[in-house]
């Protein structure tokens, strides 16, 4: 048993015996969901000492902004992005993420409702400050696969040497077509698309159903991991996956034990997730509906927060956890 955690039980016995057994609860520990309210494909990242997280279109809000001392407690924080650009139509704004290139500058990569196309396609804007105002950049998408259905789940990554890159999907399930995972070199200043795309993987396994999305890169210890979800998004059999990679344009390789989340005690649906380090722990950040009321507008897909462990190169998430864990 670790100290900490040897030091909230303690906590809770010492409590236990002299009050109620609402007083008992550990100090030391948190369940899920760690915010009870919409927040759909979650992005978490941190600037000094908070943590924020944007989400997907809720509450009118285009780009909701929550923020946190410790991952566990979040508090709305206004909308990141509260001016669309002008191409863009209102309602649609989904999957945001966002990356640091300096102290006073972030970008993030949206997804918006493309007028011209009518398709989902992806924008870029730009923010001096972690929580926004984003301002849109350019008279158009940064990317729009509009004859593969579109373009959408954009997530940027930085690379060792410092190159940056930007992972997508193309909508293929919006026309009946194949969904792709796609990778491709962004230019210094995030602003643009450099080189050819390249394709990783597209869904061919049971459990992915007629979909992947929701990429984003992670290296650790010389591996570059390749996550993924994967199914329906309002369904019960939507989950997570990874493949290994040989470099962020591929080849990748899914892993065997795929998925290494999904549906349980309480949580359906888990995935579309987003993974950061703190304490020298790794944690997922991900949605999950409640059990039956999958595709509910209330309370929608609420965020869950699960520890990630590593054996022998492969990634375990602890959970869906809906009893009490050792915080952050």
């Amino acid at each position: 048993m670790s100290r900490a955690l040897a030091a909230a039980v303690a906590g809770t016995l010492l409590v236990a015996g002299c009050g109620s057994a609402e007083e008992a609860a550990p100090v030391n520990t948190f369940t899920n969901p760690v915010y009870a309210g919409d927040a759909p494909d979650p992005h978490a990242f941190r600037a000094g000492d908070t943590w924020y997280l944007v989400h997907t279109n809720a509450g009118g809000r285009n780009v909701p902004v929550l923020t946190s001392p410790d991952l566990v407690t979040w508090t709305p924080a206004g909308d990141a992005l509260p001016a669309l650009p002008a191409w863009a139509d209102p309602g649609r704004t989904w999957a945001p993420e966002v990356i640091a290139l300096a102290d006073d500058r972030y970008v993030m990569y949206p997804t918006v409702a493309d007028r011209a196309s009518s398709r989902q396609c992806i924008a870029v804007a730009v923010a001096s400050r972690p929580a926004g105002p984003f301002t849109g950049h350019g008279d158009g998408p940064l990317l729009c696969q509009a004859d593969l259905g579109g373009s959408i789940d954009a997530s940027p990554f930085r690379n060792t040497d410092g190159s940056l890159y930007l992972l997508w999907k193309n909508d293929g399930n919006a026309i009946g077509a194949d969904t792709w995972l796609w990778a491709q070199r962004l230019s210094p200043d995030g602003l643009s698309l450099v080189g050819e795309p390249a394709r990783l993987l597209k869904q061919t396994e049971p459990w992915e159903g007629h979909v992947v999305e929701g990429p984003f890169l992670w290296r650790r210890d010389g591996r570059l991991y390749l996550f993924y979800a994967a199914n329906a998004y309002d369904k019960a059999d939507y989950a997570e996956g990874y493949a290994v990679c040989e470099s962020p344009l591929g080849p990748c390789a899914k892993a065997a034990e795929n998925p290494i989340l999904r549906s349980r005690d309480g949580a359906s649906g888990p995935g579309h997730a987003s993974m950061v380090e703190h304490g020298g722990r790794t944690w997922l950040l991900y949605h999950a509906w409640p059990e039956g009321a999958e595709g509910a507008v209330d309370p929608g897909r609420q965020l869950w927060l699960d520890e990630v462990t590593w054996s022998g190169g492969r990634p375990a998430v602890n959970g869906p956890t809906a009893g009490p864990q050792r915080r952050p």
